[in-house]
């Protein structure tokens, strides 16, 4: 799970300090504040590592990608010249990290639960990005590439923290280049110290990291009247959701299943489970997805509005079914551990709808460890996570609510502050609108016309 970021120069963000992470992350905020910023640095990160190039510092991205950023100054803060980025990730691990010494009888040199990954990537005079430095640190041992400030090409690898020492063979040294990627070390570095094959597990670590990330754009794509369907499961969702019933229909191949809530007992399919959910919503009765014919790999979705109303395609249905099922499906279908990027989970939804996601949400972080960062626009939704923590369903400390501003010409970031009673100290001035503003003005419209009639 995430749990820190830190950024320099990215977009609109000229320095975040600090921004904690949690199980349920919430960034609310007016349009172009910068919210949806931090969830690109995440998805340029997952596209870079996904990326065949190894001499490509950042994918930046393209239609094929999640994300399309442009060129590198397009991401830098003011597109100042030349360009900096930096950003810190801080994350956990699903299980320690031992690392050891295999000359010294496989003696544990260091280990952790928690890890970082830090990178300064800079733009020189022609325009060539590079990165200057890369850290990465597993509890409090931390290891630096960075350039040579007399050879930029050149790079050392140093010790920053911890008691450690690298090994390096007598004879000729090997110059050491750039890095692979922004994130990778060299094969040089390797043949250059005996002692530094825990690198590739450090490495490994952030690709995991990266590899657990999973994205659902704002804007759902249409439901069709048939889906094709030759098996296997898609690796996630599409970022549109276009692949919503391909992945229901890998959960009921796999067979897997749900355990129901304490209380009831026993299990279900995954597939009844995400219905159950549309049920409770007050979307549907009844939800379902079949082939055209026996054997056929061509299928419909279902729909049953009320318990006597006739069976409809999801075509004929509102549009809302169709924007929240593969937000419900992602929660369910991605592995246990995995990180969500949501950007505004309720659109299209009425208020009811909104408020329940809340609870889907926390579901699924209960029962399937996922962490959720969401993008929102909805009152609705926060409401909900409010009253929860109140009623003690959710942990206080699960969740971090943050509201964006844009403030002379960059965005800042206001922790909201709340209590163990879902009750936020620190309200921002009009942070959905000024309800009482509004209900005042409208009191002194109808006094203005009764007096005018009189």
């Amino acid at each position: 799970m995430i749990t820190e970021l830190r950024l320099e120069n990215f977009k609109s963000w000229r320095h975040m300090e600090k921004m904690r992470m949690a199980p349920i992350t919430g960034l609310f905020g007016t349009n172009s504040s910068g919210k949806t910023s931090i969830l690109q640095l995440l998805l340029m990160l997952k596209q870079t590592v996904d990326s065949p190039d190894r001499s490509q510092v950042l994918n930046l991205g393209d239609d094929k990608t999640p994300i399309a950023l442009g060129a590198f100054r397009d991401v830098v803060f003011g597109h100042e010249k030349p360009g900096c980025l930096e950003w810190t990730l801080s994350w956990s691990l699903p299980e320690a990290l031992k690392i050891t010494d295999r000359t010294h009888e496989n003696r544990v040199q260091f280990q952790g639960e928690s890890m970082s990954f830090h990178a300064k990537v800079t733009e020189n005079g022609s325009g060539r990005i590079a990165v200057s430095e890369l850290e990465y640190a597993l509890e409090s041992a931390r290891f630096r590439y960075q350039q040579k400030s007399e050879t930029p090409d050149e790079y050392e690898l140093t010790v920053a923290a911890g008691v450690f020492s690298f090994d390096r063979p007598r004879g000729r040294p090997w110059l050491l280049p750039a890095p692979i990627k922004c994130y990778g070390f060299p094969d040089q570095v390797r043949y250059s110290f005996r002692n530094v094959g825990f690198l590739s597990d450090l490495e490994l670590e952030f690709e995991r990291l990266m590899g657990r990330i999973y994205y659902l754009g704002p804007l759902r794509e249409y439901p069709e009247r048939q889906y094709l369907w030759a098996g296997g499961s898609p690796a996630d969702m599409g970022r549109r959701g276009e692949k919503v019933i391909q992945a229901l229909l890998a959960l009921r191949e796999r067979g897997e299943k749900m355990r129901l809530r304490k209380g009831k007992g026993g299990s279900q399919l995954i597939e009844a489970y995400i219905a159950e959910w549309l049920k409770k919503l007050g979307l549907i009765h009844e939800f379902s997805v079949k082939p055209i014919t026996k054997d056929s790999n061509r299928y419909e979705a279902h729909v049953r509005m009320t318990e006597e109303s006739s069976e409809v395609l999801i075509t004929d249905v509102g549009f809302g079914l169709s924007q929240v099922l593969p937000v419900i499906v992602i929660c369910y279908y991605v592995p246990e551990g995995s990180t969500i990027l949501l950007e505004q989970p309720e659109i299209h939804l009425h208020p009811s709808v909104q408020e329940n996601l809340a609870d889907i949400f926390i579901d699924a972080v209960k029962r399937r460890k996922v962490q959720l960062i969401i993008e929102s626009h909805s009152e609705h939704f926060l409401r909900r996570l409010q009253r929860r923590i109140a009623e003690e369903e959710l942990k206080q400390e699960d969740v971090a609510l943050y509201f964006t501003t844009m403030e002379g010409g960059e965005s800042k970031l206001t922790p909201l502050d709340v209590d163990e009673y879902g009750n936020i100290r620190n309200w921002p001035r009009d942070f959905f609108g000024d309800d009482f503003g509004e209900i005042a003005e409208t009191e002194k419209a109808r006094l203005r016309r009764q007096i005018g009639k009189k």
